[in-house]
Parts: C-alpha cells; structure tokens; sequence
C-alpha cells in the first residue's frame, strides 16, 4: 500500500480547500507557540471547515501539532476545531497518551526510543531544540526497525519532490510535507504540492 500524504503548517483555508481536492489524505496545524506557521483555534476551524467542504465525501483528516501542554489543554484545542489527530512533540507519557486516545483521538508521537501506547511513531528531523519545520532529514533506517515492532510510522523532516519516491521506498504509513511546499514560512504554494503529487502519480503509472 502507498504511504499516505499529510501537509503539514498549513495556515490558509483556501489552500486547504484546494489540497483536499487534490487528494491530499491529511492537513497538519501547528499550535506551537512561536512557530512562523502558528495559528490560533479560530483560523485552525476556518482551515478544517474549507477542507472538509472541498470534500465532504472522504474529507482529509486534520492534525493538531502540538509542542507540550496538558491533556486537557490539548483536548480543549482538539475539541474546539475539532481535530481529528494530536500530534505531540516533548515529553508525553503513556497516561497522557491513554488521556487524548480516550477522548477520541488519534495520536501521533515524536518517536523518543520507547512506544507509549501512540497510534503513530513520528520520525522528524532536529536542528537544536526546533521540535520540527526544520527541513532536516529524519533518520530513514528506523523506518523498517519501527515497522518491524509493529508501529505505524508517520515520516517528516526535508520530504520534497526530489526525495518523495526514496522516502515512499522506506515503507512509511505518512509522508509528511511542511517547508518545501512553501515559498516563504507558512505560505504553502499549490504548484509545489502539485508537482508533488504528478511525480507521485507517474510512478504509480510506472510501476502499474
């Protein structure tokens, strides 16, 4: 099965509209304070709202990004857009984990070296204490060691068109796009995204 597409900063509704009819299978808003691609809980509703008219039949779903914080103030924010994932980034615990996926969510982890009872593992890649946007590489090789546990395993940090077929090699459930969709921080350019996902749709014609 193909990997997933996930865009993740994406802090205009249009563009998010646009994305989900082009098939785009997640929109990540980050809520991570002094992020260039930050955004409030009002702008995250307008932005979730777009996308899920764009599509109502299979609308994508929409993550959260949230860098520390309690369960309960990830929760309000989560109920308030609402979302459909948390994406956690800092020291969360397994209670803190059990804490959102009994609320209903689905929850993605920043991969730290131990699972925690997250749906989904994520790889990112790191410059100092950014927890992500970097456009860093993640560390490819624990894509099949995380599969081989048995985790799902969402991959970010520097995916492009140039590197999208090598990381879709990998066996990653997600790909996640952010900075090389962008022609400045936060502003996410649909030409980008398209070029993406040609070059996506022509290797499935390749190999078909």
């Amino acid at each position: 099965m193909r990997p997933k597409v996930k865009v993740c900063g994406v802090t205009d509704p249009a563009f998010a509209a646009e994305a989900a009819r082009r098939g785009v299978d997640y929109l990540g808003v980050i809520f991570a304070a002094g992020s260039p691609r930050q955004v409030d809980v009002a702008r995250a509703r307008e932005i979730a709202a777009a996308a899920r008219a764009a599509r109502p039949e299979s609308p994508p779903l929409v993550v959260g990004v949230f860098v520390g914080g309690t369960p309960g103030e990830i929760g309000a924010t989560a109920a308030g857009v609402p979302l459909d994932v948390v994406q956690l980034h800092g020291g969360f615990d397994a209670r803190s984990v059990a804490e959102l996926k009994g609320a209903g969510y689905e929850v993605w982890r920043l991969w730290d070296g131990a699972a925690r009872g997250e749906d989904a593992a994520l790889l990112d890649g790191r410059d100092g204490a950014k927890a992500g946007g970097t456009g860093r590489l993640a560390d490819w090789r624990l894509v099949g060691e995380l599969k081989r546990r048995g985790l799902r395993v969402v991959l970010a940090g520097g995916l492009s068109a140039e590197n999208a077929a090598a990381a879709e090699a990998t066996g990653a459930d997600v790909l996640d796009f952010n900075s090389s969709l962008e022609t400045s921080p936060g502003v996410k350019s649909l030409r980008k995204l398209d070029d993406i996902l040609d070059r996506r749709s022509r290797l499935n014609v390749g190999c078909s």
